[in-house]
This record gives structure tokens, sequence and C-alpha cells, in this order.
């Protein structure tokens, strides 16, 4: 029998305010914590009957897995990898969309004490054959989307041995069907016993200073999601009907352990909805057809569908909408709580290496336009001089955002491989967030920009370097830099000034486009590109991005 952890069942209190709140939290960690018992095996003990998951998929029939299904496919799946001689400590990529193929995989590695890695279907070849061959990936599961990207891919993927397919018509030799897998495989099997600081998940950044960085993270991580989850995204209220959304596609740290495993952690039922690119009103009808309670959505989702003209759909089961990646204005938070009918809209922050963080609880404090909220229980948040990383910044001041490392369970092992940049990471027992902030006297945290050039587009993290080294491939360009621009959906979008190599610019403005979103990802490439004769520099060659968006 798997013990409830009562430090993280604090919503069932009553709690006079927020400070009384952190002041009481203590981090509850067992020495022995394995994430597939939590989110899978007691449930399926306790209530087999109870939903897991609701999945729909465009043109597909609708499915519902209960708790019941998800232990059993998750043995079977287990038992199948067993056999393919997958073990403890061994990474398995996750490269499909928003399924319930994505929770088995994930739920059926922890089982054997393997790494899930989760992976974008938006990526194209390079940023998936990057992320599979650095994590050494022994086992690639992968949907439609994007199975030919990786047999592009697989020869050139040394470690990679057993690739499973999901919704894959015709799977191809040296290819498993995944339920094909699951069928014939036995029943049963005892979920591994790891140490809560055992790795359980590898999951990369977006390149955002150079290439992207393998983040080891312990089973513990998903311990340190849960304050957040109760304040931010339950609002310190649950209920037996709840039912958790959110359209961001399920391969970020931002959605799979915002929503989807916290949501399983407590028992609850998740959605998946796997229908193409989102679409405002189809977002209405699944929030009324399921009656969603809690909805994760980035601010560019609420845009759109704050433009739908009298949308004829009953969402008043939602209760909570917290968002993130990019700041919310009134007007949007406004919108959502008419639409929504007095739902409490709240903006949360976290990164990959440390996530969430901070966040509104308007059931215990107010909401502040333009500031991110208040530092979740159990984390000790401030700001720091970015150059000496010493807590010496006063109230209302610019400097960077940084989190207490030692002892705090959401926080990162370190970046795979890469120890120098570990030991940048974290300095004198700060996570430092590479985010610049201010904090006022109330504790409510404000974001101002990135330390480096990260342009952050309808909540995705992009990487300019990566961006520009594309481009550069290309046989028609001399140079190019990229930057983000202000757009009234977005946020920002990248955009690419590019130097070619003499030939006419005309037509090449698509081509380099498609160049670049083939090879790194939909989300990715320059939606705007202005052709000049010269780039500006710094004395040892490297563009002057604020020159280019000053220019």
């Amino acid at each position: 029998m798997v013990e409830r952890l009562d430090a993280y069942h604090f919503h069932e209190q009553e709690w006079d305010s927020y400070d009384d709140l952190r002041a009481a939290f203590e981090w509850e960690v067992p020495e022995q914590f394995n994430m597939a018992d939590y989110v899978c095996e007691r449930w399926a003990e306790e209530t087999p009957d109870a939903v897991a998951l609701y999945a729909e998929a465009a043109g597909g029939p609708d499915r519902t897995l209960t708790y019941g299904d998800l232990g059993e496919y998750t043995d079977r799946l287990a038992n199948y990898l067993a056999t393919q001689g997958v073990s403890r400590g061994d990474r398995v990529g996750v490269n499909v969309g928003q399924k319930p193929e994505t929770v088995l995989a994930h739920v059926a590695c922890w089982k054997l004490g393997a790494v899930s890695i989760p992976l974008s279907t938006l990526f194209g070849v390079d940023g998936l054959s990057y992320r599979l061959d650095d994590a050494e990936a022994v086992v690639c599961v992968v949907d439609a989307a994007s199975v030919d990207t990786l047999r592009e891919v697989r020869g050139d993927l040394a470690a990679l041995e057993t690739v499973l397919t999901v919704d894959v018509a015709d799977p191809k030799e040296g290819e498993t069907d995944l339920w094909a897998a699951i069928e014939g495989a036995g029943a049963g099997r005892a979920v591994a016993e790891t140490d809560a600081e055992d790795d359980g998940l590898l999951i990369y950044t977006s390149g955002t200073t150079g290439d992207p960085k393998g983040v080891r993270h312990a089973h513990r991580v998903l311990l340190g999601h849960l304050p957040l989850f109760l304040t931010t995204f339950c609002n310190l209220e649950m209920t037996d009907d709840d039912v958790y959304w959110t359209p961001a596609e399920w391969a970020w740290i931002a959605s799979l352990f915002d929503v989807v495993m916290p949501g399983l952690y407590y028992g609850q039922s998740v959605l998946a909805y796997a229908g193409g690119e989102f679409d405002p009103v189809e977002a209405y009808r699944l929030l009324e057809t399921y009656e969603v309670t809690n909805f994760f959505a980035p601010p560019t989702g609420l845009r759109m569908m704050a433009r739908v003209d009298q949308p004829e759909y009953d969402v008043s089961s939602v209760r909570v909408v917290p968002s993130g990646g990019e700041s919310l204005g009134l007007d949007i938070v406004n919108w959502a709580g008419d639409v929504f009918e007095g739902a409490a809209v709240h903006e949360g922050y976290g990164q990959t290496e440390a996530n969430m963080l901070v966040g509104h609880c308007t059931a215990l404090s107010e909401f502040r336009e333009g500031k991110m909220g208040l530092a979740a229980p159990g984390h000790e948040v401030t700001v720091v001089d970015p150059e000496t990383a010493e807590p010496t910044v006063d109230p209302g001041e610019v400097g960077e955002l940084a989190v207490r490392y030692d002892d705090n369970p959401v926080c990162f092992k370190e970046y795979l491989g890469k120890p120098e940049q570990t030991d940048a990471k974290v300095r004198n027992g700060w996570l430092l967030t590479e985010d610049l902030g201010t904090v006022d006297g109330d504790g409510y945290f404000s974001f101002k920009s990135r330390k480096d050039d990260v342009i952050i587009s309808a909540g995705y993290r992009i990487g300019p370097e990566e961006i520009e080294e594309h481009l550069a491939d290309h046989e028609a360009v001399a140079d190019a830099g990229v930057v983000g621009v202000p757009d009234d959906e977005r946020g920002q979008v990248p955009k690419a000034f590019v130097v070619t190599q003499g030939v006419p610019a005309d037509g090449l403005r698509e081509e380099l486009q498609s160049h670049v979103r083939n090879r790194l990802a939909a989300y990715e490439y320059p939606r705007e590109v202005e052709f000049v004769d010269e780039l500006p520099t710094t004395a040892t060659g490297k563009v002057r991005r604020e020159d280019l968006r000053e220019g």
C-alpha cells in the first residue's frame, strides 16, 4: 500500500492567510519514492474504476481510461520493454502528442526504474536527433506526427534499439505498434524500488544559450510541483469531479508536470486532446463537453478565445484558469473572469530546471496586475545581484530571480554531461533562473526580461542561436542574426536579419522559413525575415542583437 504524504494535502485545511500557509508547510520526501506508485499504482488499487484519462483525437474515436486500465497497461508495457533489454537507468524517448499513450510510456518507464524523455512532435530532424543522441536513448515511442522524422535519423542513433509506434498505420521493419506490444506482454509487475534521488526524467531546455541541455530530474521532482499546483492551479479547492486540461503539448515541463502528473497524483481526471493546432471554438466545446474545472491556458490561447464572437457553450464548470509563459494583461484577466463566471485567473512562473516557483492564490491573497504572484509554499525565492549571486537587491530593484537550491525537490540535479554549465546555474546555494525581475515589499514578483536574448513566443522559449545556425547552413545565406519582436497574438515572434551570398532575395524569404521550420520546430521559424547588407557586430565578431532590436 502506497502511503499518503500529508504535507501535500494542505488544501484540506482552513488557512487564515497565505503567510500562515507558507510558514506551516514543510517538505515531505520519503527516502524511497517512485512516481509510478503515486500517479498510477495506488489509484489502480484503491479506485480502479475512476477515470484517469479522457481522450479525443481529430477523426478518431473518443476513449476513456480508468486508473485500473492505467495500471494494467503500464504493467504490460513495462514488461514488454524489459524483454527488449530496458533496465534501471536506461533512457526512453517519448515523442507522442497529447494522447493516453504518452502517459502510458512515461509511467511504464518509471515502473522499470528507467528514465523517460519528453520530446515535442514539432521537432525537425536536427531537434529530434540531437536529443535522442545526447541522451543515448535505447527506445523511442513515436506517433504518426514524427515517425518519418525518426526514420530519417534512426540510422545515426547508435544507442537506439527499439521503436514503438502510436497511430502509425504501417509500421516498418524494426518498429512495433505500442498496443500490439501491450497486448502481447504479460500482466502484473511490481514497481521498481527507487530512491527519491534516482533519475526519473530527462527533459531538454529549448537551447536558449547554445545547444539544448538535458536537465536531469529525480523522482522527487513531482513532489516539488505539488504546492503551487494546489495554490495556483487549484486555488486550494479540489473535488471528486475535477477535470484538468491544458491545450499545451505534453512534451514540456509546464504541461506534463503542471497539469498531467499532479492531476494523476491526486487521483483526478485529465483530458487528452490530439486535435491539431489550437482552435478557440473547439476549446470552448471541450470545456463544456468534459466539464473541465481547471483550465491551464497560455495567454496566446486565451487571447484567441477572447476573439470568438459570442461562443455558445456553457463553460461554467471552470473554477480556475492558471496561465504562464508570458504576462497576462488586465483585459484578459477581466475577460476570463467574466466568461468563466467568476473563475480565479492566476499567473504562475517556473522553468525547466526549477518549475512551479511563483504564482497567485486568490483564495488567500489578491491578484495584482503585472505581477507573477507570490513564492509557493516550500520555495525560498528571492532576487539576487546578477554578477555576485548575492541577495543584496532591494525591494523594487531589478536583479536575477533565484530559488534556494538545497533540499528543494523541484530543483534539477544537473545538466547531462555539462558540469561547467551546472556550476554556473547553481551559485552560493541559489539556483539562478537567468531571468531578471523584481520583488516588492509584499513579496509579489515581477518578470522583466531574460539575462540572455531568449525569445518567448506563445509560451515557448526560443534560442536565437539555433535559428541563426540553421539559417547560416542554407547555401544562400552568408550571415544571420535573430531577435524577438513584439506580436499582438504571440507576445513575441522571431525575426531574422539575413545577409545573402549575393543571390537575389526574391522568393528566398519563404524558402528560409521552411528550411528552419522543417529542421528545428514549427514554433521556431522566423515569422519575419529582413534582408540586410551587413549585421552589427561586437569587436569579437558576435552579433549585437540589441542593435538589431533597436534598428
